[in-house]
C-alpha cells in the first residue's frame, strides 16, 4: 500500500505516484507539527467546521493514493497466479498491523488504557484498506463505481433526513448530528473531541467512496489507453467531481470532520487533477529530478508517519530547561530574533519535516521498504 515502488503494465515506473504519496505524507508531518500550535497560519490549519482548507486535503488525498495503490498492487498478485487464501490473509494482516499501530500511537499519548482513543487517522487507514481491499478483489470496476455512488447518496440522504435522536430534529453542528449520535452509541474508547470524533464510525462509510475513486483511477491507469489519454481523462474526470462537489456543497455542506458526500468528491476531484498534472509532468515529458525528495518520503510513507509521532516525544514533550525543543526554538526566532510567530512556527515544522527526510533516505538508499 505505501511501502514498495508501484509497477505498471507498460514496465513504466509509475514516479507521479510516488512522488504524489511523498508529498502528501511531508505535508501531513507538516500540518501536525508547527513549532507552536496557537501560531499558525490559516492554509496550515483545518477548517473549524464547514469549509475547507489546504490542510483538508491531505487525509483524503491519502486514502484516494490507497485506493490506486490497492488496485496496482491486486491486480498484479491476481496476474501472478497468487492463492486467493495467502492473497485475503496478507490482505486482512496488514489492515491490523495498520490498526494495532494506531492503536500504540493512541496509547502512547496518554498513557492510560481508560483514555485510549480507538478512532484514529491510522484506524481509518485501515479499515478503508481492509474494505476496500476485499471489495477490489470480489468485484468488477462498475461495482466498485455503483458501491462507491451508493455509499455516498445513502450517507447523504441519513445525514440530511433522520433526526438526531438526541434532539429531535436533523442537525450538521458539531457534537449534535447523527454521526456523532452514532459514536456516542456504539465508537468504543475515548472520542477526540468529547462528544465526537472526526474518524468515527459513520463518517467512515463515505470514506470507503474516497477510497474506491482511487480505486477506479488505478485500474484506469492499468489500461492500455496511452498516458496522453489517460491524463486528459483523468483531468478531466476529477474536474466534473470537483465540480459535481461543489453543487453538492449548496445542500450538504463540504465538511472534513464529517466527511460529507461533496466533500468526498470535491477532494477526489482535485487529487485526480493533482495526479493527471503530476503524471503529465513527470511521467509523460520526463520532468522527474524534482521528484527525488518526494519518491524517498513516499518510498515507507506509514512507517515514517508513525516515526514522527515518536519523534514527537523528543521534539515536543522532552523539556530541556523548563521547555521543549520546540519552544526554545519559538522562542529564540520570535521573541529574541524578533521574526513573525507564524513564520518560526512554519519554519520548525518544515525543520520537522527534514528531520524525518533522514531516516527515510536512509531507509531508501538500503532498499528498505517497510509493510505496513
Amino acid at each position: 500500500m505505501d511501502s514498495q515502488n508501484t509497477e505498471v503494465k507498460t514496465s513504466s515506473r509509475l514516479i507521479a505516484l510516488d512522488a504524489f504519496r511523498g508529498l502528501t505524507i511531508a505535508a501531513m508531518i507538516l500540518v501536525n507539527f508547527p513549532g507552536n500550535g496557537d501560531a499558525v497560519y490559516a492554509p496550515l490549519e483545518h477548517a473549524a467546521w464547514n469549509g475547507i482548507t489546504p490542510t483538508d486535503l491531505i487525509f483524503p488525498f491519502f486514502l484516494f493514493i490507497v485506493g490506486v495503490a490497492i488496485a496496482f498492487s491486486y491486480t498484479k498478485r491476481l496476474e501472478t497466479g497468487l492463492p486467493m487464501g495467502r492473497v485475503y490473509g496478507k490482505l486482512i494482516f496488514r489492515a491490523l498491523k495498520i490498526f494495532m499501530l494506531g492503536l500504540l500511537l493512541n496509547f502512547l499519548s496518554s498513557l492510560n488504557f481508560h483514555d485510549l482513543r480507538i478512532a484514529g487517522v491510522l484506524a481509518r487507514i485501515a479499515v478503508v484498506f481492509l474494505v476496500c481491499g476485499f471489495l477490489f478483489l470480489k468485484t468488477s470496476w462498475k461495482t466498485q463505481a455503483i458501491v462507491g455512488a451508493i455509499l455516498l447518496i445513502g450517507y447523504w440522504l441519513a445525514m440530511t433526513l433522520i433526526p438526531t435522536p438526541t434532539f429531535g430534529k436533523v442537525m450538521l453542528e458539531p457534537g449534535k448530528n447523527l454521526a456523532a449520535w452514532f459514536d456516542s452509541k456504539y465508537l468504543p474508547g475515548k472520542m477526540w473531541q468529547g462528544s465526537w470524533d472526526p474518524e468515527g464510525l459513520l463518517s467512515t462509510i463515505p470514506a470507503f467512496s474516497t477510497a474506491i475513486a482511487g480505486m477506479l483511477t488505478g485500474t484506469f491507469l492499468l489500461s492500455k489507453k496511452s498516458w496522453e489519454q489517460k491524463v486528459i481523462w483523468l483531468f478531466a474526470a476529477g474536474f466534473v467531481l470537483t465540480i459535481l462537489g461543489s453543487v453538492w456543497s449548496w445542500t450538504f455542506p463540504l465538511n472534513k470532520n464529517l466527511w460529507t458526500s461533496s466533500f468526498v468528491l470535491f477532494t477526489a476531484g482535485l487529487a485526480l487533477m493533482t495526479l493527471a498534472s503530476m503524471i503529465f509532468l513527470v511521467d509523460v515529458l520526463g520532468y522527474k529530478k524534482w521528484t527525488k525528495f518526494a519518491v524517498i518520503y513516499g518510498s515507507n510513507a506509514i512507517t515514517i508517519y508513525v516515526l514522527a509521532d515518536f519523534l514527537y516525544i523528543l521534539f515536543y514533550v522532552f523539556r530541556i530547561g523548563g521547555a521543549s525543543l520546540n519552544m526554545h526554538f519559538f522562542n529564540l526566532f520570535s521573541a529574541s530574533a524578533g521574526l513573525a510567530p507564524k513564520f518560526v512556527s512554519m519554519l520548525y515544522a518544515l525543520m520537522f519535516v527534514g528531520i524525518n527526510f533522514i531516516p527515510a533516505y536512509i531507509l531508501y538508499r538500503k532498499k528498505i521498504f517497510i509493510k505496513l
